[in-house]
């Protein structure tokens, strides 16, 4: 498995859509940094949060996931309160190709503030939005921030081609559109 490159992720996201929109150089200017970085992209999100609370009494469970545990928000600037999270989705659509892996991390300045992103993998074939899951550890108010660098994605290429793509068995996050909660089949 081999790590791709500036050149790579640019091809392809030209050539394939790879990345839509795809934003050809790291932006920087008084900014969290998105973009084409030396071996990866960094991904930007939307304005449009879903912020964790405990308001409607709800239990967290993955089989049985209440809606009501988020309250809805739209706005340039999230706060997302001391030990909780909020959910946002990447700016970017994704069409991952057949023999690549990503995978996704947070970024380095909103670790050092304590806000973490879950590590979350996009398999060979998948298309869609990401859902990213805003952790923040602190006891403080967090601010997070819509159009600006999130996260940071690597993508490993195959030494060979799966045998069973994610679109192959038709994975229940395919296509996905805005923010996604968790789903059973």
């Amino acid at each position: 498995m081999a790590i791709l490159s500036d050149k790579w992720i640019r091809r392809m996201a030209k050539e394939h859509g790879m990345i839509d929109p795809f934003c050809e150089g790291q932006r920087r200017e008084g900014i969290i940094s998105y973009g084409v970085s030396s071996y990866g992209y960094d991904i930007r999100i939307t304005d449009e949060f879903k912020i964790f609370t405990n308001v409607n009494n709800s239990i967290v469970d993955p089989k049985n996931f209440d809606d009501k545990a988020f309250v809805d928000v739209k706005a340039d600037v999230c706060i997302i309160p001391p030990n909780s999270f909020a959910l946002a989705r990447t700016l970017e659509y994704f069409r991952i190709p057949r023999d690549v892996l990503v995978v996704t991390l947070g970024k380095s300045t909103y670790a050092r503030c304590g806000i973490i992103i879950n590590v979350t993998p996009l398999e060979p074939e998948w298309e869609g939005h990401i859902t990213i899951e805003i952790s923040n550890t602190t006891p403080l108010p967090a601010k997070v921030y819509a159009n600006e660098g999130i996260a940071q994605l690597l993508f490993y290429q195959g030494n060979e081609t799966c045998e069973t793509s994610y679109r192959d068995r038709k994975g229940k996050y395919q296509g996905q559109r805005g923010i996604t909660l968790p789903r059973m089949l």
